[in-house]
């Protein structure tokens, strides 16, 4: 019988070590790539929000905000790049240490503060202090604190501090828009950006405003001096083109400046022209006007009766300086009779004055660039004693910026056209323009306008040589629920040149106090006229207005207003001989 052979222990056991190191080694590799993997996750899940959070931050920081300039390219807001500290608690060895170190080298950190931050550990960023100087940066960086760091931001600035600022508005320390212009970009959003963007720089274009820095400089200084001059509590002035709607100058004062935006937050130095609302007074009588002379129930040679007050159920409607008479309309206008403008409105009835009114937007809030736009305050019930009133600016508030884009209509040939804050061509104009009032009633309300300052109300606002128009504006103030003849809003609209009125100017002085060389007198004509003529003496040069000196300006008119006749009874016969036709 064969016996079997002896199994080879020897070899066995080599072959049952080879698998044993085989089984570390394969044993050894996945516990390296698990915990590889467990990293990984860590990573992605833990501290990922964290990098993605940052690499967003960074991503918008790195983005700048478009430079805002004026029309001419002059800059008015940028940024600038600056450091902001932060810490990484996770990484901090000694607490107390960094503490102490951080408030010596910036005392007004609160220490309790900065502690509470640093100690929570679980943390892996919180800011210490945002833009912080070149020269703090130096000093935290050399002390070398573990868990410290900057990051790179930008600042937004305003070179030109509080000029334009109500237009400009300002910035949080994110540098997100939150007024004005700059909230309007940023309302815009990521489109308005990508127009502007240059992908290669990762930079943007300028935005470019329609504000003349010249313009708004001169408006700026003038109004300062007459709210010294007549200790008035604040004022507001805008120059308007009135082909394009561009704003040129928008003021309101008191102002702030956009690069400590806290002060925006003071009540009186709210934006006026925009933001709110106010009862212009007899400024609106040249809208009544119009109406009447665009309707037909008025012309240049219709004389009203102006001899006893206009009495509606229990009020009595008078006039300031009455004349007792009966009186044209040129009168009418040049003497700013409440009489007149209210039976002018009474012939064209309730419904078409509210048509009208409606038409040329009062009705409506006024919307431009800027985020802040009040509506306006209208008449509840609208009777006949509402029409009157309404007639000469009495019962209505609307924003100041809503007056002179009407009053440009009024002079411009009769175009409404939407004002705006950014530069806008003629064809844009045009396009945007709605025929409002037939270009023959225009040409009246430019008789009317000039003949005001040569011979009327306005006369403090005529400037030798620059053909200056205009409408005065006495409004007394709601005080305690009750109108007081004590506390006035004074304003003056007007053109320049008469000839061809590109430019309108809108000045309003709020409680001007009247002079010894007022003569005790504290309305529009003493203070808000001769502001306005100041601001046109200074800022028609630079819109290159020539002046011309070859004529006297009451020949001028004598001329204008025998044309102005003329083409009206011309169109008046032809009228006659097609109704004698049919």
């Amino acid at each position: 019988m064969t016996r079997a052979n002896p199994i080879d222990t020897s070899q066995a056991d080599f072959t049952f070590r080879g698998h044993k190191r085989l089984r570390l080694v394969v044993a050894g590799f996945a516990l390296g790539f698990a915990v590889l993997v467990g990293k990984l996750g860590w990573l992605t899940l833990v501290e990922g929000g964290q990098v993605n959070r940052t690499a967003q931050f960074d991503a918008k920081v790195r983005i700048p905000r478009p430079d805002i300039t004026d029309r001419h390219g002059n800059v008015l807001a940028t940024d600038i790049p600056v450091s902001s500290l932060y810490a990484d608690p996770a990484k901090m060895i000694d607490v107390d240490e960094a503490v102490e170190l951080l408030t010596g080298a910036l005392p007004e950190l609160n220490a309790k503060d900065l502690r509470r931050k640093l100690d929570k550990r679980k943390r892996r960023f919180v800011w210490i202090k945002r833009e912080v100087s070149p020269g703090q940066r130096e000093l935290i960086h050399n002390m070398g604190i573990p868990g410290v760091g900057f990051r790179a931001e930008t600042r937004r600035i305003y070179p030109m501090g509080k000029l334009a600022s109500h237009v400009l508005g300002s910035v949080d320390v994110d540098s997100h828009g939150i007024a004005g212009l700059e909230k309007f970009l940023d309302d815009q959003g990521a489109l308005y950006t990508a127009s502007l963007a240059e992908t290669e720089r990762a930079a943007s274009m300028p935005a470019q405003t329609s504000i003349d820095v010249r313009v708004q400089h001169a408006v700026t200084d003038e109004l300062r001096k007459s709210i010294t001059k007549f200790s008035a509590k604040a004022a507001a002035g805008i120059v308007l083109r009135s082909d394009t709607g561009e704003v040129l100058s928008l003021v309101s004062l008191p102002d702030y400046s956009p690069n400590n935006p806290k002060d925006a937050l003071k009540s009186e130095n709210v934006n006026r022209v925009t933001a709110g609302v106010f009862e212009l007074g007899s400024i609106v009588k040249a809208v009544t006007f119009a109406m009447a002379l665009d309707a037909g129930t008025a012309t240049l040679n219709s004389r009203y009766d102006a001899r006893y007050p206009l009495v509606i159920g229990r009020a009595r409607i008078n006039d300031f300086h009455a004349k007792r008479r009966i009186l044209s309309v040129p009168e009418i206008f040049m003497f700013s009779s409440n009489i007149g403008t209210g039976k002018m409105a009474l012939d064209v009835g309730l419904d078409g004055h509210q048509a009208f009114l409606r038409k040329m937007g009062f009705f409506d809030r006024l919307t431009t660039e800027l985020p802040e736009a009040a509506k306006p305050l209208l008449p509840k019930k609208w009777g006949k004693l509402v029409t009157v009133t309404a007639s000469f600016g009495h019962g209505f508030a609307v924003q100041p910026l809503q007056g002179a884009t009407v009053a440009a209509a009024l002079l411009n040939g009769g175009k409404l056209i939407p004002p705006t804050l950014l530069r806008r061509d003629a064809e844009t104009a045009e396009a945007l323009a709605q025929q409002v009032i037939k270009p023959s009633t225009s040409a009246d309300m430019r008789y009317l306008f000039k003949l005001n300052v040569d011979k009327g109300t306005a006369g403090k606002a005529g400037v030798p040589g620059f053909r200056v128009g205009g409408k005065t504006g006495t409004a007394e103030k709601v005080v305690n629920g009750r109108y007081s003849k004590n506390h006035r809003l004074n304003s003056f609209v007007g053109a320049f040149p008469m000839d061809d009125p590109k430019f309108v100017i809108l000045i309003m002085l709020d409680e001007p106090k009247p002079l010894p060389e007022t003569h005790g007198y504290a309305t529009s004509g003493w203070n808000a006229v001769p502001t306005a003529g100041k601001v046109i003496a200074r800022i028609a040069p630079l819109l290159g207005v020539m002046p011309k000196f070859d004529e006297t300006s009451s020949g001028k008119l004598k001329k204008y207003k025998t044309r102005v006749l003329k083409e009206r009874k011309k169109a008046d016969t032809q009228a006659s001989l097609a109704g004698a036709g049919q």
